[in-house]
């Protein structure tokens, strides 16, 4: 046993309010050193009543470590508790908040504390979200639906794209196409910056309370919310408070005026005049871009500005969500205020913040509901796509993954493979469309919020920016109407069962002689419960999962692979082609 590897700490993601009534704790062991782990606990007031002891289960592993798991109903609120494990080799030992003993204490003091669910700490997302597909929309490359708005020197659509050039993607282009988004099985929509910005990206604000003269008006953008809506799709739009454009009225009057601006204070200034000194700005940017003057979030009137605007389109349109860009640059206490300012306004707002690692900090319940969750992004490229990692790792990242955040997160989390800040997927896959299904496959029936790349269910690849925003293809000549089938097929599969939607996965024990490229995964819910397979490499191989008891299972979708047992039985035997996959349901 080694007591090194035993880690818990009574917040966090180890013990948190799931709901109003319910806690989850959770604790780490060293891999496979444990044969049981359970939780003793009861009301710290009335122990001797009220003490009893439960089993863990075993949430997920990774590359060191067990995660184990336990939701326990408290009648008063209040938790006391203790664990004691059991290892391999029928070794016990207890672990209070003190220190490890050799039995329970009679004093439970010296034991962990829960002190007490107050209501208004419980972290709750928005519930729409955990059942809901995004579908990721640059608006200067989708649809143009409204030629008279046109840039000056619009590019013909479908050209190559650059930095600087336009195609005249609008939003009446986004309404033109929202029953083929409906048709899709699409549930939210995220927009890329729509507010007056001089690039064809926006992300150099110039008036964030405009739309862009090139994408339409508030006319349009009321109606866009307005079909959406009426089709069950959510709308969300991109925040971008880190930072303004160079347009941006208060910083063209500091960049004029100097040190006499009103709005000097507004932005991160270490020397004047405000100037580009050999390719280093004198004033804090995005990255060192000039043209991104970063805007200084512990400024009252900054503060009161980007509140106000935070307000103004839920207020004004509706929208559902807010997508804050560069979101772990901002100070903490102006996303807390943010938080408490639009959740008063509409409580079931998604606010997602813009975070490619770790984001505990942010995941509280005091700031966002959910970050972009490239971890996840990076780990099933990395199997799928640029095959980099064995089966065996990949499973240790997402279970490491699972471990990392509450239940709640993890739901709400929005699980993208790739963005206009990425290479497409089927060129990350290197024009694999089989390799880029699968990658798909798993992220459909993955806990949390999946989002689709405009374009990648039609086949639109491209390489890293500006390369990845080419325009949508709308030639049906042209596009790939068999990946397209499978888009539609998997969102209904994903819409239909709400076990692919839950937090119940878990992978399971496969024996193949392609082991590094074979994984089966369970997903279930109190309704149904299914099995995935799937087989990453070229090659055939046959397959068998062992099972804890006799069940019996029917095959919903299989493609290239074969269900070999047909009988209630203890072990699954499959047949696996090259790139295969199958979906079980237990009878």
């Amino acid at each position: 046993m080694l007591l090194e590897a035993i880690y818990h700490k009574p917040k966090l993601n180890w013990a948190y309010s799931f709901d109003k009534k319910t806690v989850h704790l959770r604790v780490r062991t060293k891999r496979n050193d444990m044969k049981q782990v359970q939780v003793i606990h009861g009301d710290k007031y009335i122990w001797d009543q009220s003490n009893q002891t439960d089993h863990m289960t075993l949430l997920s592993q990774d590359q060191f470590f067990d995660y184990w798991h336990i939701a326990i109903t408290p009648p008063y609120r209040r938790l006391r508790y203790a664990f004691k494990f059991t290892d391999v080799s029928n070794s016990t030992i207890v672990l209070t908040e003190e220190d490890f003993v050799e039995k329970l204490p009679d004093n439970p003091n010296t034991f962990f504390d829960f002190p007490f669910i107050n209501p208004v700490d419980v972290f709750e997302p928005p519930s729409w979200v955990k059942d809901a597909v995004f579908y990721q929309i640059f608006p200067e490359r989708f649809a143009n639906g409204d030629p008279s708005i046109n840039p000056p020197q619009v590019e013909a659509w479908g050209g190559k794209p650059t930095p600087t050039n336009f195609f005249g993607g609008d939003l009446q282009g986004v309404i033109d196409h929202l029953d083929y988004l409906q048709q899709l099985g699409i549930t939210a929509i995220y927009f890329t910056p729509i507010f007056e910005a001089t690039t064809n990206h926006k992300y150099d604000t110039e008036d964030y309370f405009t739309i862009d003269k090139h994408f339409g008006d508030k006319k349009v953008f009321k109606e866009l919310i307005k079909q959406a809506h009426a089709r069950g799709i959510k709308v969300m739009l991109d925040a971008v408070f880190n930072h303004c454009g160079k347009t941006f009225p208060p910083f063209v009057d500091a960049l004029e005026k100097g040190e006499q601006s009103k709005y000097k204070d507004w932005f991160h200034v270490r020397s004047w005049p405000l100037q580009v000194i050999d390719n280093i700005p004198t004033y804090d940017t995005f990255a060192f871009e000039p043209k991104m003057p970063k805007l200084n979030t512990e400024n009252d009137e900054v503060k009161a500005y980007l509140l106000d605007i935070a307000q103004y389109w839920i207020k004004e349109f509706d929208i559902d969500g807010w997508r804050l860009d560069v979101a772990n640059e901002v100070d903490h206490q102006f996303w807390r205020e943010f938080r408490q300012t639009v959740k008063a306004l509409k409580p079931d707002v998604y606010i997602l913040g813009e975070i490619w690692h770790d984001a505990t900090a942010w995941l509280q319940g005091d700031q966002f509901d959910a970050v972009m969750n490239y971890p996840f992004t990076n780990a099933v490229l990395d199997f799928f796509a640029n095959k980099s990692i064995s089966a065996h790792a990949f499973k240790n990242r997402i279970g490491k993954q699972l471990a990392n955040y509450s239940e709640q997160v993890t739901l709400s989390a929005f699980n993208l493979l790739d963005s206009h800040d990425t290479a497409r997927l089927l060129t990350l896959a290197n024009q694999n469309i089989k390799a880029m299904k699968q990658a798909a496959l798993f992220q459909l029936t993955y806990p949390g919020a999946p989002c689709i790349y405009y374009g990648d269910e039609v086949g639109l690849d491209g390489g890293h920016d500006p390369d990845c925003r080419k325009c949508m293809e709308w030639d049906e000549q042209k596009q790939n109407k068999e990946l397209l089938s499978f888009y539609q097929r998997l969102l209904k599969l994903r819409h239909t069962y709400g076990a692919f939607r839950s937090s119940q996965i878990a992978f399971l024990p496969i024996e193949s002689d392609m082991q590094d490229h074979v994984i089966a995964y369970s997903r279930q819910d109190d309704n149904d419960s299914f099995i995935v397979i799937i087989n990453t490499n070229e090659n055939k191989t046959t397959a068998s999962i062992k099972l804890e008891t006799k069940q019996e299972f029917e095959v919903i979708w299989q493609n290239e692979a074969k269900l070999i047992t047909a009988t209630k039985s203890d072990s699954i035997e499959l047949a696996l082609d090259g790139y295969s996959f199958i979906i079980l349901k237990q009878k």
